[in-house]
Order: structure tokens, then sequence, then C-alpha cells
């Protein structure tokens, strides 16, 4: 679709090579916006301005300031895992954690309703991860403490207004200010080197408000804008939508186990679990139970999904989720 820009756009455009300050090309950007038809052919047009108008306020928050002794939060990790939502003002991610967990968050239809970090717990099956609503991010505002919270975390969960056509626009302002405080956003599936770990964190994105108008439409932009290697999932908080599966896809990118220890001739608590990664071995398992079980292992026998019942291993077992561990020494 053609864009049908006026005459007179490319004439302000020009200008842009004499501006010489952030603030001059700011104004420069927001008036071709301005004059910019909102149509399905310039939404990229209008995607690109909106990105260069935030980075270049970006610019301008950057400047030297005295030093200031921030307030910063601690939130102590329970659980199986520890999840960041961050998201722009009402994207609904309060009413998303209510959804997700027994929490009872303010909720408003007003921006800032999140002022300060609020943990809640998942459950998932037999295990609970927690979450931690946080205040939002825009272009003007974003806490001093918010990049440290995220690159404690297991990752995040950011959440996008499918009601909203800004939110193609808030994810690339969210992307830009995170990366500013060192913080990448990194598809779900990718494998992470220890030394990028606090630094880089999966993410999930999550289309909310799956229920409203225009979704499907916002939905295809957001899924344009935030590229093929993330996936998006569309939930609704509101009307339960996806919400299970929103559950186990948060718990399958944590990528934990959960396994079992067993005494001989005793049953399995299967409501206590130990937490492992992926990849560790039964070697892990034995140091979690005792350390002399790690120093005097002879042999383990294991109980679980696609394995004969009872089969013997050796310390380099990889262990799997779910699985049941019987130790010998």
């Amino acid at each position: 679709m053609p864009a049908n820009l006026p005459p007179q756009y490319k004439e302000v455009e020009a200008t842009l090579k004499t501006a010489k300050t952030p603030e001059e090309k700011i104004a420069i950007y927001e008036k071709l916006l301005a004059m910019i038809p909102k149509h399905k052919g310039t939404e990229k047009i209008q995607a690109m301005h909106k990105t260069k108008i935030a980075k270049l306020k970006a610019q301008l928050q950057k400047k030297p300031q005295t030093a200031k002794h921030g307030y910063g939060f601690h939130i102590e990790r329970t659980g199986a895992g520890q999840v960041v939502l961050v998201g722009p003002p009402n994207s609904g991610k309060s009413s998303l954690i209510k959804s997700l967990t027994n929490a009872e968050p303010e909720i408003g239809n007003y921006p800032f309703t999140t002022h300060t970090p609020a943990p809640a717990m998942m459950k998932y099956e037999n295990i609970q991860i927690q979450l931690i609503d946080t205040p939002p991010i825009t272009i003007d505002y974003m806490e001093s403490w918010h990049s440290e919270l995220i690159k404690a975390s297991d990752g995040i969960l950011l959440i996008l207004d499918t009601s909203s056509e800004d939110s193609p626009f808030d994810f690339e302002v969210i992307k830009e200010r995170l990366s500013e405080r060192n913080v990448k956003m990194v598809p779900e599936t990718m494998d992470i080197s220890p030394d990028k770990k606090p630094f880089w964190k999966r993410t999930i994105i999550i289309a909310n408000k799956k229920d409203k108008t225009p979704s499907e439409e916002i939905l295809d932009q957001i899924k344009e804008t935030v590229g093929k290697e993330f996936s998006v999932l569309a939930v609704s908080a509101r009307e339960n939508i996806n919400i299970d599966l929103l559950k186990q896809k948060i718990f399958q990118y944590l990528r934990i186990l959960r396994v079992y220890s067993k005494l001989p001739g005793k049953k399995v608590d299967h409501n206590d679990p130990f937490i492992f990664n992926w990849g560790s071995t039964l070697m892990d398992m034995a140091r979690s139970v005792h350390k002399d079980f790690a120093e005097n292992l002879k042999f383990a026998r294991i109980w679980g999904k696609g394995k004969y019942q009872g089969q013997k291993v050796n310390r380099e077992y990889v262990l799997q989720d779910e699985d049941v561990i019987e130790l010998h020494i």
C-alpha cells in the first residue's frame, strides 16, 4: 500500500540534515509524524520515527548529573524461579498477576497503578514460581532499580496491549531503555553462556487483552515488530484466555527440573521436589541430599517417564523432569 505522503513532508524531512541538537531533531520528527497519514502503508514509517524520538529522548536523559544515592529494592528469591513482569502503562500487568496467582494487586484503568515491585507466587502443578510486578516503563520513566531487579531474576515477561495502537512502539521503547542499562531481551529458546546470564534475559512476549478490539490487527503488528525469533502469546487476563498455557510456558523457559528423592521401601512424596537446572546430573542430586551421599554413592535406582522402572544408573546420569531417585551408598 503506498504511503501517499504530502508534498511538504520531504521539505520538513530535509531539515534533519541541519538540525544539531536532540531537541531540534525531536521537534522535526514529531512534525513529520503529524503529517503522515494514518493507514497500513505508513505503519513502518510511523514506527521508525517514534523509535528515533525515543532514542533522542534517551540521549537527553544521559546528560551528566550530580551523583545521587538512589533507593533500591531487593526481592528475596523464593520458589523454583523468579520472573519479572515489565510493560508500558495500562498493559494489564497487575491483572495478569491476579490471573496467574492468588495475589490481589491494586488494579486501575489509569497509568502507574503499580509504584513499587510486588512479588506474588504462581502455582504450577506441585511447585511455586515467583512473579514480580513492576512499575511501567516509558520513554520518560524507568525506575533506577528496575534493571538491577531484572538482572538478578531468571527472566522477563514483557506485557503488551493488543487494544493499543502504540504497542509496537512500546516494545521498541522498552527494548531501548533496557539496553541502556545493559539488559538484553533474548528469545526464550536461546542458550545463554554463564558470563552473559546477568545481562541477557530470556523473554516471553505476552499480548494481553486478547478479548478487546482491534486485537488481531495489532497482534500482527506486534509480531512483525518483535521479529520471528520471539514468539508472541496472546492472552486475556480478564477472560482467562491461555492463562494455563502461559503458566506452562513460564515453567518451560525457566529450564528447571523437578526430581524426587525416594527411600528404599518407602512411598514417594511428590509435593516437595528438588529443583535443578537442565543438564544437572545424579551427583548434583546426591550433593543436595547430603554430602555423605556425594562422597560414598555407589549407584542409584530410577523411576520416571519412558524408563525401565527401578533401573540402575551411574553418577553421570543426566536428570530428567519428574525423575524419582533412590540413592544407595
